[in-house]
């Protein structure tokens, strides 16, 4: 790793405990808008307050993101995209380069690739691409690889969450998110497979509760995890900077989930 890539990466990822939280602000392209990101701005001023190490969106919104004020927070410029209005939704293009992100100012960039969609092997390739463009400038890539398409069956199984993870470090992603599996027996033999490469989890839709969540992430970490990219269950919250202070606890200060509930009053 070159000496931009790891002074760029340490604008997101904590120099201490190597873990990171990063807050996706990337559902407008697909959504439009919806509930928490109305204003971009606030949202990111809430979290950032909170304690995230990062917020993820695309090129367009940089501009309506940039405060001007507040607590600093890395900046990931999402690359790829396709809105739910498309014949495949999970048929994800490239919508952004590598050098527009950079002059954009981002700390770090991101791919969508849904490994088991028709259209996998073009995700593929369009990969490859932004790869060899991140070696050549230097910034950290994070792949969101997710088992998604008609073979997939179940988007946790552990079974095609291995292949994904592992595609992903395969292709020479810095960072790799990805879906929980739901124990952490089975996320620990997909971490173990690629410990030189942080892997986080998604957040998914948002949960129905705020102990689920956290067990979520306690869980994640026991298991090798290196952190979260939490959207929903963190901009549709009640309170979404006392939220991502609680995760914020898990992660980097190695709180149980019985502790964060107590130092947190949640409703």
């Amino acid at each position: 790793m070159n000496i931009g890539k790891n002074i760029r990466m340490e604008r997101f990822i904590d120099r201490k405990t190597k873990r990171t939280i990063i807050i996706p602000m990337d559902h407008g392209l697909t959504l439009g808008t919806i509930k928490g990101l109305e204003d971009i701005a606030e949202m990111i001023d809430k979290v950032a307050l909170g304690g995230a190490n990062a917020v993820l969106m695309h090129s367009g919104m940089v501009g309506a993101g940039h405060r001007q004020y507040g607590k600093d927070v890395g900046l990931i410029i999402h690359l790829s995209a396709a809105t739910d209005l498309a014949p495949d939704p999970d048929r994800k293009v490239l919508v952004c380069s590598v050098e527009r992100a950079l002059k954009l100012g981002a700390d770090g960039i991101s791919i969508h690739i849904n490994i088991g969609a028709d259209e996998e092997p073009e995700m593929l390739e369009d990969a490859s691409k932004v790869v060899e463009a991140s070696r050549e400038w230097g910034v950290p890539l994070i792949a969101m690889m997710y088992p998604r398409g008609k073979k997939i069956k179940d988007e946790n199984d552990p079974e095609v969450v291995n292949i994904a993870v592992r595609a992903g470090v395969e292709l020479g992603a810095d960072i790799v998110k990805t879906n929980y599996t739901g124990s952490i027996e089975s996320f620990e033999y997909i971490v173990k497979g690629v410990k030189h490469i942080p892997v986080i989890i998604a957040g998914g839709p948002k949960m129905n509760t705020i102990p689920d969540v956290l067990q979520m992430v306690y869980d994640s970490l026991e298991a090798g995890g290196s952190g979260v990219a939490f959207g929903r269950n963190v901009f549709q919250s009640k309170d979404p900077t006392k939220m991502v202070s609680a995760i914020s606890k898990i992660v980097h200060k190695n709180y149980t989930v019985e502790e964060v509930l107590k130092d947190f009053n949640f409703e």
